[in-house]
């Protein structure tokens, strides 16, 4: 069965795992006999899988010229067709809602941003675990594309260790026919990655369960951490219940979304290194403490008008590390002991700290957005090598091949990975000024959606922005930034220019 799955195509299995996916909170809904929301998703769901069966059999014989780009086309697809099809359970529960917040809202969830066009006491527990459950699919989907579609074409940060053109297979690759065949790819990493993906947050959310929360609220939060949407339902996560227990375990999860070494299980030549070795995992340590420090240590040194007990000592440095790894990650999650640990500080909400770590960003084959830590990782060795030779101009490089690879190649397809980041800022908050939106929210709400972290228009500004004040053009806009920023420029710019003229 799984081999005739595999035959099809990626976008015709997309939307059957949609309409699969749509049965997850109708099932709840009916344990909790909310049976008007229950049939909402299990109607849609119905339709789904017709509609996935019939195209099923009208593209059971298509074989594309080029597997690896037509499974990346698929993959760009998928982002721009997939958010219409998961609106439909959600204009079935919310029948007053227009096409666009629905649009805007599965688009959010299933790029894993997390930011939503509704508040929380408007939306029932069924249709929260719906956005959950959409970016829990969203974050399972980059995690897999990045090992099986990206990886290949030497794309999602894998350009920056491998040393090669973005888009372009490796030399010879082509020659083993197990091994080239995307399909193949994805069936074999799919085993693989998702029975850890599934098994990590069944303990998470068993964890969170233990430590006070609700069953529906656990769930939600444990789906959002590990796909780093960071959604959560009617309660929000300083108030849910689990407390300092509940983020301790969280903040442990983190380190998903910081290496994808971390994963246990997964099969790979380079976790036979140690994981305190991993560079994106030592350099993610070295920015969070570093704010950390920076931030608490403020209140003595430049903080002197504010007070603080001896008691809000830790909670505050807590606070503050917590919050700053989540936003790190471009999960968004903010730790109960974030308003003691501004004040402590002195500054309030630090908003320009917490924009430039979601800029970052977490680790390459992660569902984290941003940057990647990986190409700053690269461009810092780039830097240090270039002042040992201003310093030493006859001295050679150390750390072997790999390590020069990484601070020639790959620092130079880090910058410009980074300039075309940089120039997607730019454009998106144009496109921002021009649809009437102020100049500082423009800054915010362009880096929240190409970053995937929706949280930072609450957090990012120095009043909170609410998607739901903004008018129709503003939330296209942002959600095709969300598309750009999940999917990268890299893997727009290789699908769109011919494979031919690359060298």
């Amino acid at each position: 069965m799984l081999a005739r799955l595999a035959e099809l195509p990626l976008l015709v299995v997309l939307l059957g795992l949609a309409g699969a996916i749509a049965l997850v909170p109708a099932v709840y809904a009916f344990g909790v006999n909310d049976h008007e929301h229950a049939r909402d998703f299990f109607y849609s769901a119905l339709i789904l899988l017709v509609l996935t069966v019939m195209l099923g059999i009208a593209t059971a014989a298509y074989l594309p010229r080029d597997p690896a780009r037509s499974h990346l086309a698929a993959l760009v697809l998928a982002y721009a067709i997939l958010p219409f099809a998961l609106a439909l359970p959600l204009m079935e529960a919310l029948p007053d809602t227009s096409l666009v917040n629905a649009w805007f809202e599965m688009v959010s969830a299933f790029s894993t941003t997390g930011a939503s066009v509704y508040p929380p006491d408007r939306l029932a527990d069924a249709v929260h675990l719906w956005r959950a459950t959409v970016g829990w699919f969203g974050g399972f989907l980059i995690i897999l594309a990045a090992y099986a579609i990206l990886a290949p074409l030497n794309l999602g940060g894998t350009e920056v260790s491998s040393g090669r053109v973005p888009g372009r297979g490796a030399a010879g690759t082509a020659q083993v026919a197990r091994t080239a065949d995307p399909a193949l790819r994805l069936t074999r990493f799919a085993l693989m990655l998702f029975p850890v993906y599934g098994s990590i947050t069944f303990l998470l959310w068993c964890g969170l369960l233990v430590l006070g929360e609700s069953g529906i609220s656990a769930l939600i939060h444990a789906m959002g951490t590990l796909s780093t949407s960071g959604i959560t339902g009617a309660t929000a996560f300083q108030d849910a219940g689990a407390g300092a227990g509940g983020e301790v375990l969280i903040f442990l999860c983190f380190a998903f979304a910081i290496t994808r070494r971390a994963l246990p299980g997964v099969r790979l030549a380079e976790n036979r290194r140690p994981l305190l070795k991993d560079p994106e995992l030592r350099l993610a340590a070295l920015l969070v403490l570093s704010v950390t420090l920076i931030l608490f240590l403020r209140h003595w040194f430049v903080a002197t008008e504010t007070e603080g007990d001896a008691a809000e000592v830790l909670p505050s440095f807590w606070g503050i590390l917590f919050t700053a790894t989540s936003f790190l990650t471009t999960t968004g999650y903010v730790s109960s002991h974030w308003q003691t640990a501004a004040d402590w500080s002195g500054i309030g909400t630090p908003g320009l700290v917490l924009l430039g770590l979601a800029i970052m960003g977490g680790g390459t084959a992660t569902a984290a957005g941003g940057v990647k830590l990986l190409r700053v990782y690269a461009l810092l060795r780039h830097g240090e090598r270039e002042l040992e030779k201003i310093i030493h101009p006859n001295s050679i490089g150390r750390g072997g091949t790999e390590a020069r690879r990484l601070r020639r190649e790959g620092a130079q397809f880090a910058w410009v990975f980074f300039m075309l980041f940089a120039t997607s800022i730019a454009v998106v908050s144009a496109l921002l000024l021009l649809a009437g939106v102020g100049f500082e929210q423009t800054m915010v709400l362009a880096i929240a959606a190409l970053t995937t972290t929706g949280q930072l228009a609450e957090l990012g500004a120095a009043q909170p922005i609410a998607y739901h004040d903004l008018g129709d053009p503003v939330k296209i806009i942002l959600g095709l930034a969300m598309v750009v920023g999940r999917l990268e420029t890299l893997a727009l710019l290789a699908l769109i220019l011919p494979s031919r003229g690359r060298r």
